[in-house]
Formats: structure tokens, C-alpha cells, sequence
């Protein structure tokens, strides 16, 4: 078979490595400042970091461009709100708010229940707010609704007296009194009716709301600060009471990073310590004491470059941001362990340019991929539709080039003068010179802190470590036998099954409570919410987008066919229309609206009688209705995604041209795009890794290996998360594609390795590869496992998804690395050959 090579890239990338080597190795303190230099004058971009913040919810964890946010445009322009009629129902948007949740685990209905209810209304309702020494109340702020604040309906029908309640008939989920009817699901919760009645026997919560007027936010959110105050405050016997305001998410998920400053310091004294302990030596000369120290320094300064300079160029900075640290953590150490056994490799006796020339010539191609791989998927990454996944894409991808750099300059030099210190055989830490050998004079315990300097006479390499000696003398023999290569085969079969199961199993989808620390009191309220309010779901709007023919037979035909359309959804309980309530109108005064004048004639007199319906129909001057509403109440019956699909679906299909909102569906669009984005996304990034191992592994086979162990990770981490209870929403997309990066990096480098072993035999070769990097692979996995570890112990969903994430990316991948690559490249002597 011809000899067949793809390393027109691989030796190019090694020559100029080893030509670098040389030059950093020759001119070591320039490369040491440069770096120092440069990171000081890019951090001082962190001075903007409070004014680059963009913390807003919807603009970071909604779909850029989702359809919803088009759909609000379109409500807002052709049926904008009126001031003095508020109406909780036509808001395009949540509103300003404030809502509290009061409950009991028997019945709230009772006299003693609702008095502390309607104490607490009092409260919310009289309370006194000072600004610029200025006080305001309540009624000052709250939105309005023909000249008084609007009401809550269950103390409006008990006429705000507690002792009401034994005289008053209440039915659910209406409630119709001689004036006007009342949507009590909107008001009690977990209701239990009298059998084959709608009259309510009891209930377990009520739950009220306090609208504010739209315009002066400053007034507004210094009222809702005191409502959390007071209400915070509010002890009661016979009811509890939870809450929230239109504002509590946004300032409760603001408070996040603040909750892992004091893991960053954690976490970096864990890595010190690791890599320390690691690079240790007994050898006082030969120990990497400062090498890995500098390592960890190494890192610093590119979070330091990569964050400044982006703030300098006016990036947004976004919560999620806050976990990029602990990830280049990680990456930077793995390549200063394979920097470091590289090093060690080259003969002792050579001049320090020409070791650094040897390490940067075999560690050229495996740091190489590392950066390449993973800098790669994470600015694929930066397509995505969420704002929060491009920010850390992009701070991440630029911090990880910045480790690169600094590894080949800043590091290289700290070896370099690292490899000074050896050749002069000076002690690492008093840089005194210190004898080889014990001399006679002198005990043995002068050994442990006074000598060293030795290595290999045969080899004149430096001594092999422990570690590396395990590797090669009985994990890769142990590996390569008959007996357990079949018995990974079956392990591997397991790991793909349950990976598989798991990837059938996972839920889309982000739950807003989620963006909170977990000890937040709106926790308390959403899981309330949930318990008692669950029943009823979304009041839809739907737009008629066209001009219709209202009075006209064949033009209601097709109006009512596709209302009849919406009603025959499972999940959809009624619809409240204009028209329907005008046509019942003219049925009970006997007026014929059948022609146009007539229509338009009594419309307008029905419009002035009913005046909130004017917010329903966009009249011109020559009162033709150009757009119009009305709405559909929906249950919760089937998941976010399938209600808000179905509706779109069922309005595409109706031959009018409608179009179906609400405020929630901006946050629901993220199910419409989070899966096919995040399979597209991986599916480039995994073709984009493949050329990427083509190019710079000089063996198309092995390169295969590579994309495979790829895919292979990235079913285990999505099943297994499946598994954990990690939902696929925009903060696991994050972690999803740095995955992609993440899991080419130990079966590369291994590969790589593979193909570069000068042994013929297949096990030798691996047994060759394993004694090689074996060792630093799993420096490396610890050393990101300990990086983020901390994170675990975090009151944020975000940053104990990224370490969950994170621990099975490393996980598996280190399985792949250093079990399955290994065994699976075996199997194919012809690779063996071709290398």
C-alpha cells in the first residue's frame, strides 16, 4: 500500500514551533514582560465592566430575533393602551407590578383568613414612600381605570369586609353579580367546588395584585422595594403569604455573580495548590514548582486580556460571562501539563534554547488543537439566538486565544528561566547552588532539602515520574490485552445506551425561577403560583390582521370557523370577543347590523357604552375596522411549547389572516428554536473539529477517531444531563458548545500522540502514547474538574449547571482519552502502518 501522509500542515506547525522555542528560550525576560504589559493595559477595560453589564432578562435568554417579539410590535402598534383604561388582560407586555400569594393549608375563605387579607391590602394600599423628600402612596403610582386605581376582584365582591364571606354564593370559575362578572381563577386558587355545583366550598389561596402606571420607573421600583419590605415583614397565624414584583426577577438575577466572587479566590488557591502538588518533585533542582505556579498566573492574565479587551470594544457583559474563568482555568493548565512533559523529554545536557526548541516542537501540534478546537466551537457559538450564549461564546473564545498566546510567551519564558536555574543545578526555591549527589559528610535527611539535579545517564532525560512510570509499565499493558479490550467494548456499549435513553428523556426549556439564587423569597412565590394557580394558563390575544366584512354572513362563517377551530384545542377553555358581546348587544335591543351603515353606526354606540372594547378594534377616520382582538383562555393541559405552536399552527391554517400573542410567548420562543439551533450548531462544529484533526493529525483514520470520540462525548453529556435533571435551555446550550471544545482535547491529544509513536506495533504504539500523555491528560481533567468544582456548591442554577456540565464533559472525555481512543485505535493495524 503506498505510503499515504497528511502532514503538510503537521511539520510546517512543528518547525516554526521549535524556530519559536528557540527564540523565547534565547530571550526569555522579554517574552516574560511583554505579557505583564500587554494584560495590564487590556484590564484596564475591567474599569467599564459596571457599564457594559447587560443584564436584562429578555434581552439575553429570549431568542434575538424570535417571532413573539415581532408579534408584540405589531399589538403595540395597532392597539396601543389607553392610560385611563387599564386592563390587565390587553397588556403587550408583564406590566408593572406588584402580587403577593396569601394561602392556608385549610380553607382561606373563612372570616379570620380574609381579615389578615384585607390587613394586609390596607397596608400595601396606605403605604408611604418617600423620594427626594417627597412621599407618594399607592395611589399616586397605580395604573388607573376610569379614575380610580384598579381592584382586586375577590375583596371587590366581598365589598372589602371579611364578614361578607357567609353571605355571598361564590362560583367558580366566574362569578357574575347585577352589574358585571368576575374571572375568579384569576383571584383564588386550589378551589374545591360542592359536587355537581359551581358554587366554591373552599379554597387554600388568594392571590392579589397591585398594577402601577407606566412611565416614571424611578417612582414605580422604589415602590415595589417597599412593597418586598413590608411584605417580607408580615407575620400572620392564619395565612402565609408569598411574592413578587414585575421587577423581582431582574434584581434577583442581578445578585448571581455576586454569589461566586468568593468562589474565584477558591477556586484559583484550589489550582495553585493542585498544580503544585503535581509538578512537585523530590528533586529540589528538577522540581516545576514556579513552572506551575506561573501556569496558574498564566491563565490569570489571559481572563485578565481576553475580558479587558473586549470591554474596551464596548461588548456587553453578561452574567453567564462570570463562569468563563473557571473553563480557561481548565483549558490553560491542560496545555502547561503537556508543556511540562514535553519538556521533561529533552535531553537534560542541551543548552535551554534547544530543550524549549525540543518541547515546543512536541507540543506544538497538541496545545495547537486544544486552542484551535475549542476557540472554534465557541465562536460557532456566537450564532446563536440568544444573547447570553453569544456573550459567553465570544468572551470565551477571545480569553482561550489569549491563553494560547501567553502559553507559548509568558510560560515559555518562565521555563525557560526554570531551565536556567536546572542548568546551574540551583536550589528552587533559594536559587543556591546545591550538590547532585549526597555527600559523605552529610546525613541523609540533608538529601530531602539540599540535593539534586539527577536524571537518566542512558536516556539524558530527566527522571521518569511516578505517575508516568504507572502509565507505562502497567496501565497501558493492562489496556491493551485481549480480555479487557472486550470488556471496554462492553463497557462502551452500556455508556452508549444510557446515553442514549437519556437523550430521548430531555426536557427543553428554561424555567424563569431557575435565573434566581435559590434561596430567594421569589422561589417561595413561583412554587406557590405552581401549586394553587396551575389550572388556568395564558389569556391569549388574537389579532385579525385583515380588514373584514363583519357584518357581512360568509365573512362570520369563516371568523367563527376558526374561532370554533381554536375552541377545539384541548387546551383552550373559552373566548371573549368584541363582536361576540356586540352581537349580543344588538340581539337583545333588536337592532339589524346585517348592512354596513348599520354596523357601523351601532358600533359606535356599543364602543361608547363599553368603552374598554375600544382597545379591541383599530378604527380609521371613516370608522372602518383595519385591525381588531379578542382572546382565548387557555388551560394548562400540555406543555409551554405545544400551546404556543398549536395556536400559531391553527391561526396559520385559518383563511383569515390572524396572529395569536402574549407577553409569555417571548420567553416560550425558546423552545421553538433551542433544539434544531443547538443540533445545527453541534453538527458544524463537529465537521469543523474533523478538518481541523484532518489538517494537523497527520493520519485521516485517527483523525475519524477524533470526530468520533467527539460525538460520542457530546450523546453522553446531553443523555447523562438528561439524567441529572438539566433541561436543554440556553445556559446548557452554553455549556453544550464549549462541550464540543472540551471533548477533542484528550482523544487528540492521545491520537496524536498514536500516530507520532515510531513503534510498529498497534499496542506498543498506544502503550507508547499513554506513557507519553497519559499523565498530564489526567493532570488535566483534575485540574478543570477542580477548577469548577466550587461552582457546585453555588445558590445559582447558571453555575451549577456549568459545573454539572462540565464534570461530564471532563469526565467522559478523560474516559475516551485514556480507555475507549486507545483500545479502539488498536483494532485497526492499517493505521498503524499508515503512521
Amino acid at each position: 500500500m503506498a505510503r499515504f501522509r497528511t502532514d503538510c500542515i503537521e511539520r510546517p506547525l512543528r518547525i516554526c514551533f521549535e524556530m519559536m522555542g528557540h527564540f523565547v528560550g534565547s530571550h526569555p525576560w522579554w517574552f516574560l514582560i511583554g505579557p505583564l504589559v500587554l494584560s495590564t493595559s487590556l484590564g484596564s477595560g475591567f474599569y467599564l465592566l459596571k457599564d457594559r453589564m447587560s443584564n436584562n432578562i429578555e434581552e439575553q435568554f429570549t431568542p434575538v430575533d424570535g417571532q413573539a417579539k415581532m408579534e408584540r410590535k405589531y399589538i403595540q402598534e395597532t392597539f396601543p393602551g389607553n392610560d385611563s383604561m387599564f386592563s390587565r388582560l390587553r397588556l403587550s407586555t408583564d406590566g408593572n407590578y406588584a402580587t403577593l400569594i396569601a394561602s392556608s393549608d385549610r380553607n382561606i375563605l373563612t372570616v379570620e383568613a380574609l381579615q389578615d387579607v384585607l390587613d394586609l391590602d390596607f397596608k400595601v394600599r396606605s403605604m408611604v414612600v418617600q423620594s427626594d423628600n417627597q412621599s407618594f402612596e399607592y395611589v399616586d403610582v397605580c395604573a388607573e381605570l376610569m379614575g380610580s386605581c384598579t381592584s382586586n376582584d375577590i375583596l371587590d365582591i366581598i365589598e372589602y369586609n371579611a364578614n361578607n364571606i357567609d353571605t355571598v354564593n361564590l362560583t367558580f370559575p366566574w362569578y357574575y353579580s347585577d352589574s358585571r362578572s368576575f374571572s375568579l381563577y384569576l383571584s383564588l386558587g386550589s378551589v374545591r367546588l360542592y359536587e355537581e355545583s359551581s358554587v366554591v366550598e373552599s379554597a387554600k389561596a388568594i392571590q392579589l395584585h397591585y398594577y402601577l402606571c407606566e412611565g416614571n420607573n424611578t417612582e414605580t421600583d422604589l415602590w415595589l422595594e417597599s412593597f418586598i419590605h413590608l411584605v417580607s415583614n408580615v407575620s400572620s397565624a392564619s395565612i402565609q403569604v408569598s411574592y413578587a414584583t414585575s421587577m423581582s426577577m431582574q434584581w434577583e438575577f442581578q445578585k448571581s455573580p455576586a454569589s461566586v466572587i468568593y468562589l474565584f479566590s477558591i477556586t484559583y488557591a484550589i489550582a495553585i495548590a493542585f498544580s503544585i502538588i503535581s509538578c512537585w518533585r523530590l528533586d529540589n533542582v528538577r522540581t516545576k514548582v514556579w513552572v506551575a505556579f506561573c501556569g496558574v498566573l498564566s491563565t490569570g492574565l489571559a481572563v485578565l486580556s481576553g475580558f479587558g479587551a473586549l470591554l474596551l470594544l464596548d461588548q456587553p457583559f453578561v452574567m453567564t460571562v462570570a463562569s468563563c474563568p473557571f473553563m480557561i482555568l481548565g483549558i490553560g493548565l491542560d496545555d502547561m501539563f503537556i508543556m511540562i512533559s514535553c519538556w521533561q523529554r529533552t535531553r537534560v545536557l542541551d543548552s535551554v534554547p534547544d530543550r524549549l526548541a525540543d518541547a515546543y516542537k512536541d507540543a506544538a501540534v497538541s496545545i495547537s488543537i486544544t486552542t484551535l478546537t475549542d476557540a472554534l466551537a465557541l465562536f460557532l457559538g456566537y450564532n446563536s439566538p440568544f444573547g447570553s450564549v453569544q456573550s459567553f461564546c465570544l468572551y470565551a473564545g477571545i480569553s482561550i486565544c489569549f491563553c494560547y498566546l501567553y502559553t507559548i510567551t509568558f510560560l515559555g519564558a518562565c521555563m525557560a528561566l526554570n531551565g536556567q536555574r536546572e542548568a546551574e543545578n540551583k536550589h528552587w526555591f533559594t536559587c543556591a547552588e546545591i550538590p547532585e549527589d549526597l555527600p559523605t559528610t552529610n546525613s541523609k535527611a540533608f538529601s530531602i532539602c539540599c540535593v539534586g539535579g539527577s536524571y537518566d545517564r542512558i536516556t539524558e532525560q530527566e527522571e521518569t515520574e511516578p505517575m508516568s512510570h504507572f502509565f507505562e509499565r502497567f496501565y497501558g499493558p493492562f489496556l491493551t490485552h485481549k480480555l479487557v479490550k472486550a470488556c471496554v467494548f462492553v463497557i462502551y456499549a452500556s455508556y452508549l445506551a444510557v446515553s442514549i435513553y437519556g437523550c430521548f428523556i430531555l426536557k427543553e426549556g428554561l424555567d424563569i425561577k431557575n435565573l434566581a439564587l435559590d434561596d430567594s423569597y421569589i422561589i417561595n412565590y413561583y412554587d406557590d403560583q405552581r401549586q394553587h394557580f396551575s389550572e388556568y394558563s395564558c389569556n391569549v390575544m388574537v389579532a385579525v390582521k385583515q380588514p373584514l366584512l363583519y357584518w357581512d354572513e360568509d365573512e362570520q362563517k369563516h371568523l367563527q370557523s376558526c374561532i370554533s377551530n381554536f375552541e377545539s384545542l384541548n387546551f383552550v377553555s373559552g373566548t371573549f370577543a368584541w363582536f361576540l358581546s356586540f352581537q349580543q348587544y344588538a340581539n337583545a335591543t333588536s337592532l339589524n347590523v346585517t348592512s354596513q351603515e348599520a354596523f357601523q353606526t351601532h358600533l359606535i354606540n356599543f364602543l361608547e357604552l363599553n368603552s374598554m372594547f375600544k382597545q379591541d378594534v383599530n378604527l380609521t377616520a371613516d370608522n372602518w375596522i383595519q385591525a381588531s382582538r379578542f382572546f382565548i383562555q387557555t388551560l394548562n393541559e400540555t406543555t409551554m411549547k405545544d400551546m404556543m405552536t398549536g395556536l400559531r399552527r391553527t391561526a396559520e391554517d385559518c383563511p383569515i389572516e390572524l396572529l395569536v400573542y402574549h407577553p409569555a410567548f417571548i420567553y416560550f420562543d425558546q423552545y421553538a428554536v433551542i433544539t434544531d439551533n443547538t443540533a445545527r450548531t453541534i453538527l458544524v462544529a463537529v465537521i469543523v473539529m474533523l478538518v481541523v484533526s484532518l489538517i494537523l493529525i497527520p493520519n485521516p483514520l485517527c483523525s475519524l477517531w477524533v470526530a468520533f470520540a467527539i460525538c460520542s462525548v457530546i450523546v453522553g453529556v446531553t443523555g447523562f444531563m438528561a439524567l441529572w435533571g438539566v433541561n436543554l435551555d440556553s445556559i446548557s446550550m452554553i455549556n453544550l458548545v464549549m462541550c464540543i471544545g472540551f471533548s477533542v482535547d484528550f482523544s487528540a491529544h492521545i491520537s496524536y500522540s498514536f500516530v507520532s509513536s515510531c513503534k510498529r506495533d498497534v499496542n506498543e504504539k498506544a502503550m507508547d502514547a499513554l506513557a507519553r500523555l497519559g499523565y498530564p491528560i489526567l493532570q488535566g481533567a483534575l485540574s478543570t474538574v477542580l477548577g469548577v468544582v466550587v461552582l457546585s456548591m453555588s445558590g445559582s442554577y447558571i453555575f451549577r449547571t456549568f459545573f454539572k456540565i462540565v464534570f461530564l464533559v471532563i469526565t467522559f472525555g478523560l474516559l475516551h482519552g485514556l480507555v475507549f481512543i486507545p483500545v479502539f485505535l488498536t483494532l485497526f493495524g492499517a493505521c498503524g502502518k499508515w503512521c
